[in-house]
């Protein structure tokens, strides 16, 4: 319900299509009365809207949007005036005072230039914080409103333009704004960025302006960025971070550039950054340590954020200077010379003439080629994979496997040439419950005939065994790099994509194991998610050793017990839940390895939970499938742990949590369903809707 009601300015919502319950994983589409298009809204079972009444969408009148009408007034001396139109998502005007129309709107005001032979903007509504105090870039401060009417607002800016000002010159205005509406739905809503270009003498603007980065790139693993909203409305578009963060951007206390090329490339380096490995923290400002900051892919992958969703997205690799360069390689004093192998550089006039966009060999010292990353080179040939059959899995049985593992040509690979090769087996698809590695037959010395291989595996189906098994093969071979990179490696794991297969032991036909999440959706982040020496690929496969049963007992230390539960769905769950964790969730692995995930800052939304499943992949909690497996959960508050409980307490790992699961479950099943079933109140759709 909403926690508080105002004034409705009438307008005409109703909703088209009748409200569909969260279970079905279907849309709702709202429309204007008389209009003929329904599809004007669509909202998701992940946001909250969908779970809104008829009239409580009327009443709230979803979005914000700012579109300007005109910008006046904006020559030396002079204060701008912009003109601009506030609308919800469906073009009907807003109040931006929050009397007529529930939910006041805050906006704010940048007016910049960009220069083109820097690449970077100038800002000219930065303003000094004290007396001799060097301006900061920041938006326009001090303005004043009129509010001619409903939804029609005119902002006079605060700051006059310079003597000097120039109005044949391009400026760019950049708004930012949001409608504040905590104490209705317990959200607001942000308004698209608005990025004008324009002339102050009325010209035709110049498209010469900052086209390098977009925000798509930036929203693939943040979804959505959005910085500053402590301080108001947050900043969720890039190209508004570069009208502040300019070259004018004083430093930070301890020294620290805020000048955009250099922070962001610095903080996404993060606990890499050869300073940070040196032992000197990154930080910037109070409470801003971005020294644990981990990149979820190679750093080398300069065209995650370089995207060629952007016009500019070449500047990267044609404009190389030591601000942008040396944020990454922070070790690099260009003024002395030292870790630089061209020695001192005054300025970056020379810069392109070493680093060129593209030369003629992986890690050269051309930008593209030096940012190769070691799993792309050309000098791999690529390997693949696939299983051809498996016979015999009747229960006892010791399965046949034939198999084929070829190069990226299509060329046959003699399985004995590889390094690490396994064949695993585990079952039953229901809910994997082998014993991790029990089931796991090296393939390196199966028969093969110059195309393929059959291997027979060693172990044993195990004689109680029921239902159908997965089986998969994880294949991979060191590739030596010359050239190689000069900081190594000299040497390359090359894996190919585990197949997985599924073989009836006792079912009629073979019956695959539930799919929950994708790989491709893991890859929107990790680009190539690839763990234990790069050649576990496949989620699919994943899960036959993260299940249940699993532990890390076999590599943790004596001291050290009781093991950690290694469970699929309640490991990746904590690991992404990372710095939010209340519990110290560590895990020992091959070789003794200690990895504890307590640091891990996801940067999205731990609600979204599409951004990792699939969608429709929660499964029915009135109705579950038989044989579903109790997590083993030694370091938790309890053990074992239902299967629904185990996924939830992945997150919510707190003591209460905990407390109202235990008292919720039963050995043998779960009461979740009483009150997060697909229509309830606390359905768990409706619950991580935002």
């Amino acid at each position: 319900m909403l926690a508080k009601r105002g004034a409705l300015l009438a307008v005409g919502f109703l909703a088209l299509v009748p409200f569909s319950p969260a279970g079905l994983r279907t849309t709702r589409f709202v429309g204007m009365r008389g209009s003929a298009d329904p599809t004007a809204l669509v909202f998701l079972p992940t946001q909250k809207e969908f779970y809104m009444s008829d009239d409580e969408i009327a009443f709230i009148r979803p979005g914000l949007n700012v579109t300007v009408n005109s910008i006046t007034n904006v020559g030396p001396g002079q204060k701008p005036v912009v003109d601009i139109s506030l609308a919800d998502d469906l073009g009907q005007p807003l109040d931006r005072n929050g009397v007529l129309t529930p939910g006041a709107v805050g906006a704010e005001f940048i007016l910049a230039r960009y220069n083109a032979d820097t690449r970077a903007y100038f800002n000219y509504t930065a303003i000094a914080f004290g007396p001799g105090a060097p301006p900061t870039p920041l938006h326009d401060v001090g303005g004043t409103w009129q509010d001619p009417a409903v939804g029609h607002s005119i902002y006079t800016f605060g700051l006059s333009m310079p003597a000097g000002f120039d109005v044949t010159q391009t400026a760019t205005l950049g708004i930012y704004a949001a409608r504040d509406l905590q104490d209705f739905i317990g959200k607001s809503y942000d308004a698209p960025a608005v990025v004008q270009y324009f002339r102050p003498d009325g010209g035709v603007p110049s498209n010469v302006q900052f086209d390098a980065l977009d925000i798509s790139a930036c929203n693939t693993c943040h979804n959505p960025l959005s910085m500053h909203g402590q301080f108001g409305p947050p900043v969720q578009d890039v190209k508004l971070c570069v009208m502040c963060h300019t070259l004018e951007m004083p430093p930070t206390a301890s020294g620290e550039s805020l000048v955009f090329n250099v922070f962001i490339h610095k903080l996404h380096r993060g606990q890499d950054l050869p300073s940070v490995q040196a032992g000197t923290p990154y930080v910037l400002g109070a409470g801003n340590d971005f020294s644990t900051v981990e990149f979820p892919q190679d750093i080398r992958n300069c065209q995650t954020c370089h995207s060629n969703v952007a016009a500019g997205y070449t500047n990267y690799f044609t404009y190389p200077s030591r601000a942008a360069c040396g944020s990454c390689h922070d070790d690099v004093n260009f003024a002395t010379g030292e870790n630089h192998p061209g020695g001192v550089q005054v300025d970056d006039s020379n810069c392109a003439t070493c680093h060129v966009p593209q030369g003629g060999r992986e890690w050269d010292a051309s930008v593209v080629g030096a940012h190769t990353v070691p799993f792309k080179s050309t000098q791999l040939k690529g390997l693949n994979a696939a299983i051809v059959s498996v016979t015999n899995t009747a229960p006892g049985q010791h399965p046949t496997v034939v198999f084929q593992i070829t190069n990226g040509d299509g060329s046959a690979v003699d399985p004995s040439t590889l390094g690490e090769a396994f064949l695993v087996l585990s079952g039953p698809t229901t809910d994997y419950g082998t014993t991790p590695f029990s089931l796991f037959e090296t393939i390196t010395t199966a028969t093969f005939d110059g195309q393929k291989s059959t291997l027979t595996a060693m172990n044993a189906i195990p004689a109680n065994a029921t239902g159908s098994w997965g089986v998969a093969i994880s294949a991979l071979r060191s590739v030596t790099l010359n050239p190689a990179p000069s900081a190594g490696p000299a040497a390359v794991s090359e894996a190919a994509l585990n197949p997985v297969v599924y073989v009836a032991v006792t079912d009629a036909q073979p019956v695959a194991r539930r799919v929950v999440v994708d790989r491709a959706n893991c890859n929107k982040c990790h680009d190539n998610l690839a763990l234990h020496g790069g050649n576990f690929q496949n989620t699919a496969m994943c899960v036959m050793c993260h299940n249940p049963n699993g532990d890390d007992s076999s590599q943790r230390p004596a001291a050290q017990n009781p093991p950690e539960s290694i469970d699929f769905k309640r490991f990746i769950h904590r690991i992404h839940t990372g710095e939010n964790l209340t519990q110290d969730f560590t895990i020992y692995g091959f070789r003794g390895s200690v990895n504890n995930f307590n640091g891990v800052r996801f940067p999205g939304d731990r609600r979204d939970c599409e951004k990792c499943h699939v969608p429709g992949a929660e499964e029915v909690l009135e109705n579950p499938p038989d044989g579903l497996l109790p997590t083993t959960t030694a370091r938790d508050w309890f053990s074992p742990q239902q299967h629904y409980t185990a996924a939830c307490l992945g997150c919510h790992d707190t003591k209460a949590a905990a407390a109202h699961a235990y008292v919720n479950t039963a050995p043998f099943g779960e009461a979740c369903a009483a009150c997060h079933a697909a229509d309830d109140e606390f359905a768990v759709d409706k619950v991580h809707a935002h």
